[in-house]
């Protein structure tokens, strides 16, 4: 259909225009590319994709608008009325009913809205209609999908053909978009958080707000919003599997192939190829993920509707992604991290998330010796003399400990941070360092370190542009959390932050570190050391702590509710052992035990803790009859504590031997038995079964 004048006074065509060229901002890159077309000096074909209520309508109609200032006859038609030339999945050719469509001047700008229609002809259009246009002619192509391989495959439409991918609007851009729409802006933050620079998602929410009248509440977008942005960019999906997939997705920092074949049942990788296919969903060398406000819509619509289904979800895709923290390469870990967390963002968690995608501003790399003159500068610019002579110090006695940090594009150095691993109080490196010294006292103090364990104290030297909420101090708390995760029979950790502010404070509370009452001083510096200890919560446990609000639906932080375990030494551990057995038989006896609080008990998840621990004591007794040398430590111990007999006198006689034989069978077997269980707590019930010399 032509594109005749509007500006006869009273049509309502001239004020729908008015408003549209009132509510049109930015595009200001596509609006150059298609004036270079215009006045011949681009393409003679303009591609144009974005998914869903992107702008691609909009930016047509301001195509229009150009080209007819410019004096040029336009024509303008949707998909659906090219679809109306297909007979039998086939266009009629041009010569019969689709001939109108062809221009025939050959300085006609024909614009092509909706190609998605006529999608299944993409090949008819590249082949034989578009070839018949005149040279001069310009036509412009819009559609969700970015044109086949063959488009650019094809040497003759090497410089016939220009390719725009439509992107969200940028932040003024969108703000400009509200103002004209009457947003007030106590309203507009919230809903620019939401949409982003979405056209459609913030033209539905002003509407919406100012609908509303722009009250005082915080603007949130309601169900029928939700579900008409869902219609309109996302539409019907082929089955139930696929809808998952989607909602995966967006659950997702990133979506690979495996993750899709541990969280559904279904063939994953036909899922995977799908989702790749969907104008919505980009690529990254880390996976697929859908436009942020898909991935809002969908998270938001998923809650709402089926609260348990979305539970069972994030429940599996947290399981899978803990466990990759776990195996993860040194070089994937702070990836996998990122992942772990991310679905929590804006549910409580202190911080921002940036994510990394393939733009990585900042890199992080193992402390080369190179090196030592670069970090000792960062060191000294972020802390002073005195905490870079005691960087250097460390650097000297642990450099695998070291983490440097530098702006990708320049190689710019902008933080230092370590992990230092620490087994046993040393008086060169207590003199060396306060910090360390006041860790290794808060932990002797409390609950000091048992056979084969260690502690951990983190330091950071950040210079001062990039602390606080940046992607740079992401990245280190990601290489923390991965420490901590994967770090082996470690006791303690400690994380030493100068002068920490309260986003520092936030954060660290937030993920269960806890700051003690002592603050070491460095030079003119006090350190606030914040402490965990990993044997009363374990990793396991600590990720369920972090997990629990998510899964449960609440935004309060990791909660205090799961008990924390008992850190017993040696000598107390073997006591409660002796005693628990002397009560086998009596639930609530044992129920009172502290062996109840052990890891032993704790890694025997869904059952009553005093079961379990009865059921623990009786299958260890048990294991003594594989082993020749304890089958006599297997009979003492039977008799006296399963078969509840009343002296042991007379467990004596029916194991038909002397008192003194009897009494040393039993005192022998109870040693073992204690050592056996000493063992798994402190290596965990799948570490080497303990065997004494």
């Amino acid at each position: 259909m032509s594109l005749e004048s509007t500006d006869k006074s009273g049509l309502l065509g001239s004020r729908l225009q008015a408003a549209r060229e009132m509510a049109f901002v930015g595009r200001e890159e596509e609006l150059a590319v298609f004036h270079a077309a215009l006045y011949g000096g681009g393409c003679s074909v303009l591609y144009v994709h974005g998914p869903g209520g992107i702008g691609k309508s909009a930016l047509l109609r301001r195509f229009a608008h150009e080209a007819a200032v410019a004096g040029r006859p336009v024509s303008m038609v949707e998909g659906h009325l090219v679809e109306g030339h297909l007979v039998g999945g086939r266009v009629v050719e041009p010569s019969a009913a689709g001939s109108e469509l062809v221009p025939r001047d050959a300085d006609a700008v024909l614009l092509v809205d909706d190609l998605e229609r006529i999608q299944g002809s993409e090949g008819w259009l590249r082949e034989r209609f578009l070839p018949r246009v005149p040279l001069g002619a310009l036509v412009v192509i819009a559609g969700r999908n970015p044109p086949d391989m063959r488009w650019q495959a094809d040497p003759g439409w090497a410089g016939a053909l220009g390719v725009l991918r439509l992107r969200d609007l940028r932040a003024g851009d969108a703000q400009a978009l509200l103002a004209s729409a009457g947003v007030p802006a106590e309203v507009g933050e919230p809903l620019l958080a939401f949409a982003g620079g979405h056209p459609l998602a913030l033209l539905l929410g002003a509407a919406r707000a100012v609908k509303d009248g722009g009250t005082g509440r915080r603007w949130t977008p309601d169900k029928d919003m939700v579900a008409t942005l869902l219609d309109q960019l996302v539409g019907e999906l082929p089955s139930a599997a696929h809808r998952q997939a989607l909602e995966i997705s967006a659950h997702a920092y990133m979506t690979t192939e495996d993750l899709l074949r541990a969280v559904l049942a279904e063939d994953a990788g036909t899922l995977f190829r799908w989702l790749r296919r969907l104008p919505f969903v980009e690529s990254s060398s880390l996976g697929l993920f859908p436009h942020d406000v898909v991935r809002e819509l969908l998270e938001a619509d998923l809650r709402w509707r089926d609260p348990e289904g979305y539970a069972m979800m994030h429940d599996r895709v947290h399981a899978h992604l803990a466990e990759r923290v776990r195996t993860a390469s040194d070089v994937d870990v702070l990836d996998a991290v990122a992942a772990l967390l991310y679905p929590h963002r804006g549910n409580g968690a202190p911080a921002g998330f940036h994510g990394r995608q393939d733009e990585d501003e900042f890199q992080e790399e193992a402390l080369r010796e190179e090196d030592a003159g670069t970090f000792l500068r960062v060191a000294a610019a972020a802390e002073g003399a005195a905490s870079a002579g005691c960087a250097a110090f460390w650097a000297g006695r642990q450099p695998e400990a070291f983490r440097l940090y530098r702006r990708t594009g320049t190689g710019e150095p902008v933080a230092l941070s370590a992990w230092l691993r620490l087994a046993e109080p040393d008086e060169e490196e207590l003199a060396a360092d306060p910090i360390v010294t006041a860790a290794w006292a808060h932990g002797r103090a409390t609950t000091p370190l048992r056979a084969g364990e260690h502690l951990a104290v983190s330091r950071l030297w950040v210079l001062p542009p990039y602390r606080g909420d940046s992607p740079v101090m992401e990245m280190i708390q990601w290489r923390l959390i991965a420490n901590c995760l994967r770090a082996e029979r470690m006791a303690w950790s400690y994380i030493a932050i100068r002068r920490p502010d309260q986003a520092w404070l936030e954060t660290l509370r937030y993920y269960g570190m806890r700051d003690i009452a002592e603050q070491p001083r460095l030079g003119d510096d006090t350190y606030t050391l914040f402490a965990h200890d990993w044997r009363a919560v374990p990793a396991q446990a600590w990720l369920e702590r972090v997990n629990e609000p998510l899964a449960a639906g609440s935004g309060n932080g990791p909660s205090a509710a799961t008990a924390e375990l008992a850190v017993l030494s040696q000598a107390e551990f073997a006591g409660a052992v002796r005693k628990a057995l002397r009560r086998l038989s009596r639930l609530d006896a044992l129920a009172a035990s502290p062996l109840t609080r052990t890891r032993l008990i704790a890694e025997r998840a869904g059952q009553n803790p005093a079961t379990a621990l009865g059921d623990l004591l009786r299958q260890a007794i048990d294991d003594l009859r594989a082993d020749p040398r304890s089958v006599k430590f297997h009979r003492a111990l039977s008799v006296t504590f399963l078969r509840g007999t009343p002296t042991q006198e007379l467990a004596a006689e029916q194991l038909g031997l002397p008192f003194t034989t009897y009494r040393r069978h039993l005192r022998a077997g109870i040693e073992r038995l204690c050592a056996d269980l000493w063992h798994r707590e402190l290596y965990g019930t799948d570490a080497p079964a303990y065997r004494s010399s």
